[in-house]
């Protein structure tokens, strides 16, 4: 089957979330990586947002709180298109309130083959690698095209 092209621009749409636990983890790594994501767009759930922009001097585009509808705008987006990746430090060992939520994002992100790393090391990968300063060409499989041969989901 046919795939979709999607074209990253040199400057990248970064959404950045972290659960409660661990918030200051992605502070410490949103920090030290400062220089990186200045020369991106960001974007982030509720606090996580308001923390970043705060301590790091960014403008950060905020979207409502993950419990209560951000992780779900974040999955909209994503699938419109206007995502390019996600760091996402969840906190794997504690339930939350909304984690069919989480697991709906974590589900789109792989659908529409967006890169998403959910701890400190695929995060230090993902921002390390030459592919964050040039065009990159994402495929995705091109659902809307083939709904008809597939069928109903």
């Amino acid at each position: 089957m046919d795939d979709k092209v999607i074209t990253m621009a040199k400057r990248k749409r970064i959404v950045l979330i972290a659960h409660d636990n661990r918030k200051e983890d992605l502070l410490a790594w949103a920090k030290y990586n400062r220089g990186s994501l200045s020369g991106h767009e960001l974007f982030a759930t509720g606090t996580t947002g308001k923390l970043i922009e705060k301590e790091l001097g960014l403008k950060v585009f905020k979207f409502k709180s993950g419990p209560i509808g951000g992780d779900q705008q974040v999955g909209a987006k994503i699938s419109e298109g206007e995502i390019d990746f996600v760091i996402f430090f969840w906190d794997a060992l504690k339930p939350q309130p909304h984690d069919v939520d989480v697991k709906a994002l974590l589900r789109i992100a792989v659908v529409y083959n967006v890169p998403i790393a959910c701890n400190r090391s695929s995060a230090d990968f993902i921002i390390s690698s030459h592919l964050m300063s040039e065009e990159y060409k994402r495929q995705i499989f091109d659902f809307e095209e083939k709904l008809g041969d597939l069928g109903a989901f």
